[in-house]
């Protein structure tokens, strides 16, 4: 859990921090928003007709009001007669058809923008996934699930309208921009630049703000996180909660977060909502500009009416589009406070991975060394000091001792989900570094003692452990862990469906379920880390009797507080402080009267 308590004198509500989500620090840059893009790069053939549809209605959208120039000025102008009906009649025909037109490329647009912009979050947030499954066990150590999961939903989410709209309206405003400023000061150079003069006031005014906003969002997104990740937490304490009678306490302190959040949101959404009146005083100034100095050219008869409100035409569609460049820079400071998130993510590397020339390991016989094997969870704090092990294919290796003497890490160092600081580990003379974790990890099973059971039928659970096996396959793997029986007792039997966590059965009918899990994965190795402490008796001896026949042949590590369980072990390994301190099987460990003997003897003393 990374989280830690609050110093004394600190409020009750404040007494945890949580440190994985600090704001980040970054400039903006643009390489990242390129990045970003070249997700779009699969879906160029699909952009292009999409991109000629937003060029068509951008252009029809700029020839409208031209052609309103003609349709006033021979209104109003009386030398033109009678023969105005017919040019009017002409001219409005072709006003309704670009409408027309503008709408269908609109409509088309829109479409098929939406459609891309959801493939490009589907490969991202499958992209990202992919790589989290890759991540070490040291990545999931300092962060809570929560904030994990709040990068592949909430801010890859805060993409969406990124992709969908951002990037074609992007475009399309830039170019509606470039075209009104270019017909405006070809239909007159000196109105058109000073309806334009309070541009560089507006740009300056906005900029002012980026910064402020940018960084806004990015608090935002860590709040969020951060209430992710307290939900998860108490959601799978929730019994703890209960059973001390903690709700109050509990709720108090997610209305504290809760608060945080809000007025983090509501700090950012009245900046981001900040630039709509820049855009709106700008665009009010410039309108008086237009009309003030457009009359005085009036009377001068330097323009026509129809060209006074054909400038106000181009001015009004002139201000949309800058309204809407300004919301969407404010969507892209979204965009870019989550994607800094997402990329943060992307760019962890894996504390263990393969080399570039790891080779598939072969169908192994089971024999295992540890070499001199030194390990750190934290620096210099070492969890396991000088451990050499070598263990024969088929032997059974039992690993005792105290609470944090060992026994765990030297599984996960034999799963590989973390790498020793010194010292080797081999597999039938493989050092595991050297081929793939995939073909490594196919041919070890593990049985814990916290199973975690998928949301599913019990077929697809123990399937979990081989995907293409047989019903009959799945049936003589429950039927030899003899969870067989129960199962045909549920409603279902088979199909089943279990929750989440497996909620609806008890711990040793899920333990059974992992047990046939792992089985039916038929490893070479077998590791059973605590798996029988939450079985009962009964159920134990049935179980001891099926690994009999099933550790058979087969390579097994077991890690026993319960030490009845491993006195048939062909090797016990006694750890104390993450150092070997006893070594040898039931009998002959018993007789030194050492670690092993008074750890039996205090077992019993208690039972």
């Amino acid at each position: 859990m990374s989280i830690k308590t609050a110093g004394k004198g600190r409020n009750r509500n404040e007494r945890f921090v949580y440190q994985d989500d600090d704001a980040i620090e970054k400039p903006f840059n643009w390489s990242q928003l390129h990045r970003l893009y070249t997700y779009m790069k699969p879906y160029r053939r699909q952009l292009m007709p999409v991109l000629i549809m937003m060029l068509l209605g951008t252009l029809t959208r700029l020839t409208i009001p031209f052609l309103m120039i003609f349709v006033i000025d021979r209104i109003v102008d009386p030398k033109y007669g009678t023969g105005n009906i017919t040019t009017l009649v002409l001219i409005g025909g072709a006003m309704l058809g670009l409408y027309i037109i503008q709408w269908a490329a609109n409509t088309y647009r829109i479409k098929f923008t939406n459609i891309i912009g959801q493939g490009v979050i589907f490969d991202l947030r499958n992209d990202l996934f992919q790589h989290i499954q890759k991540l070490s066990f040291r990545f999931y150590d300092k962060r809570p699930a929560g904030s994990v999961l709040v990068r592949v939903t909430n801010d890859v989410n805060a993409l969406q309208d990124l992709f969908t709209n951002g990037v074609v309206n992007l475009l399309m405003d830039c170019i509606q921009l470039a075209g009104i400023v270019i017909i405006l000061l070809a239909l007159n150079v000196k109105l058109g630049l000073a309806v334009m003069i309070t541009v560089p006031l507006m740009i300056i005014v906005s900029t002012s703000l980026r910064k402020r906003i940018r960084f806004a969002w990015q608090d935002v997104r860590m709040k969020q996180s951060r209430i992710n990740a307290h939900l998860n937490e108490s959601i799978q304490g929730m019994k703890v909660t209960q059973a001390y009678v903690q709700e109050k306490d509990n709720l108090a302190f997610f209305k504290h977060m809760n608060t945080d959040n809000i007025k983090s949101w509501n700090k950012a959404s009245a900046l981001n909502q900040s630039f709509g009146p820049v855009i709106e005083i700008t665009a009010a100034i410039g309108t008086c500009i237009l009309f003030w100095y457009g009359a005085t050219l009036i009377q001068d008869k330097v323009i026509t009416v129809g060209l006074l409100v054909a400038f106000a035409t181009y001015i009004g569609n002139f201000w949309e589009p800058i309204n809407r460049l300004g919301q969407m820079y404010s969507q892209l400071l979204i965009a870019m406070a989550s994607s800094e998130r997402i990329f943060e993510f992307i760019d962890e590397k894996p504390t263990v991975s393969e080399k570039e020339q790891a080779v598939q390991l072969p169908e192994i016989h089971g024999d295992v060394t540890l070499e001199n094997i030194v390990f750190e969870y934290e620096a210099n704090r070492p969890a396991l000091k000088g451990i050499s092990i070598d263990v024969k294919a088929g032997q059974s290796i039992a690993l005792v001792g105290h609470t944090g003497s060992g026994k765990s890490t030297i599984i996960n160092l034999l799963c590989r989900f973390y790498d020793p600081v010194q010292g080797r580990i081999c597999i039938d003379g493989y050092d595991i570094k050297d081929v793939t974790i995939e073909s490594l990890r196919a041919q070890v099973g593990l049985v814990m003692q916290d199973t975690f059971i998928f949301a599913g039928s019990i077929r697809d659970n123990i399937r979990y452990g081989r995907l293409d096996a047989s019903e009959e396959e799945i049936v003589k793997a429950a039927q030899a862990v003899n969870a067989h029986h129960f199962i045909m007792e549920l409603p279902e039997g088979y199909e089943t469906q279990v929750e989440e966590r497996g909620n609806v059965l008890s711990m040793g009918q899920r333990q059974l379920l992992s047990f046939a899990r792992a089985l039916l994965a038929n490893p070479r190795i077998l590791i059973l880390d605590e798996a029988t402490a939450s079985i009962d008796t009964e159920t134990e001896l049935k179980i001891q009797e099926a690994l009999k026949t099933l550790l058979a042949g087969r390579t097994s590590f077991m890690i026993a507080h319960r030490l009845s369980t491993i006195r048939h072990a062909d090797e016990i390994i006694v750890l104390d402080h993450g150092r070997i301190v006893e070594q040898g099987n039931h009998e002959e460990l018993l007789a030194k009267k050492g670690v092993y003997n008074g750890l039996i003897e205090a077992q019993y003393r208690y039972l």
